[in-house]
C-alpha cells in the first residue's frame, strides 16, 4: 500500500487514469483500498476481487507498455462525506490518434479512510454504440 493520501475522490480518479495511460502497476494500486474487498469489473471480464486478482488483471493489460490515451466524458458525481460514486465514460484511442477506439461506461466507488480517499470498486461496461440519429423515412399510411 502506497503511502500516498488522496485529499478527495477527484484526486484518487485523476492518479487512476493517470496510472492507466502510463501503464504503471505501483500507481494504479496506491489508489485501491486496502481492504480485501475491493471489486473490479473489465468491460466483458468477470468479476475479480482483492489485491491478487486486481492487481495481476492490471499487470496484464500494462504488460504492451503506456500508450493508450483516456478521455472521461459525462462524469456524474454524487458524494456523502465517507463514500463518493462517480460515473463516466471512458474514450479509449491510442497515443497519436484523435478518435476514440472504444469506449466504457463505468462507475468508480471511493471511501474515505484514515490514509485519504480509497477506490473500492471500479465496474467497466462496454459502451452501446452510438444512436442512429437519422430521421426514419416516413411509413407509407395505410387505408382500410
Amino acid at each position: 500500500m502506497s503511502g500516498k493520501i488522496f485529499p478527495t475522490p477527484q484526486d484518487a480518479e485523476a492518479t487512476f487514469y493517470e496510472a492507466l495511460e502510463r501503464a504503471d502497476l505501483e500507481e494504479m494500486m496506491s489508489v485501491w483500498a486496502e481492504d480485501e474487498e475491493i471489486v473490479c469489473v473489465h468491460p466483458t471480464g468477470p468479476r475479480l476481487s482483492g489485491h491478487d486478482q486486481i492487481r495481476a488483471s492490471w499487470a496484464k493489460i500494462f504488460a504492451g507498455g503506456p500508450g493508450m490515451r483516456v478521455r472521461i466524458t459525462q462524469q456524474v458525481t454524487l458524494s456523502g462525506m465517507m463514500i463518493a460514486v462517480h460515473s463516466v465514460q471512458e474514450e479509449f484511442s491510442v497515443e497519436g490518434e484523435t478518435r476514440a477506439r472504444s469506449a466504457a461506461i463505468v462507475t468508480n466507488v471511493y471511501l474515505r479512510s484514515a490514509a485519504g480517499w480509497r477506490m473500492l470498486v471500479h465496474h467497466a461496461s462496454p459502451a452501446p454504440r452510438a444512436l442512429d440519429t437519422t430521421a426514419p423515412e416516413p411509413m407509407a399510411k395505410i387505408l382500410h
